[in-house]
């Protein structure tokens, strides 16, 4: 779900799914990730020269950066995980981080284009 299926703006389209277009996208519309992301990236492949990791680390970012490119959805995710952490009723609490964890699968699907 996105900003615009929310009655806002919308969000810019996701990129090509490579890591140098995902960190240019992230540099542009959520630079509050970049720092995270990058250490992230040399962390888990500049520093091991190992390629394994990147399916992994792209599906992570991805989702990451689907969500936080649409204010909306990223505020709606945090509430969702907030109000978790906050619950005195354990199945409050798993129905709240079921619901956000749905939105991150779904944004993890998210198309290039998008």
């Amino acid at each position: 779900m996105t900003t615009a299926a929310l009655g806002g703006p919308c969000p810019p389209p996701m990129p090509e799914r490579t890591p140098k277009a995902l960190r240019e996208a992230i540099s542009q519309h959520a630079p509050q990730l970049l720092g995270d992301f990058d250490a992230h990236w040399k962390r888990a492949v500049a520093d091991t020269y190992d390629i394994a990791p990147v399916p992994a680390f792209m599906a992570r970012w991805w989702g990451e950066y689907a969500i936080a490119r649409d204010p909306l959805l990223e505020e709606r995710v945090h509430r969702l995980e907030d109000d978790a952490r906050d619950a005195t009723d354990s199945d409050r609490a798993k129905a709240l981080l079921e619901e956000a964890g749905h939105i991150r699968r779904a944004a993890r699907q998210t198309e290039p284009g998008r």
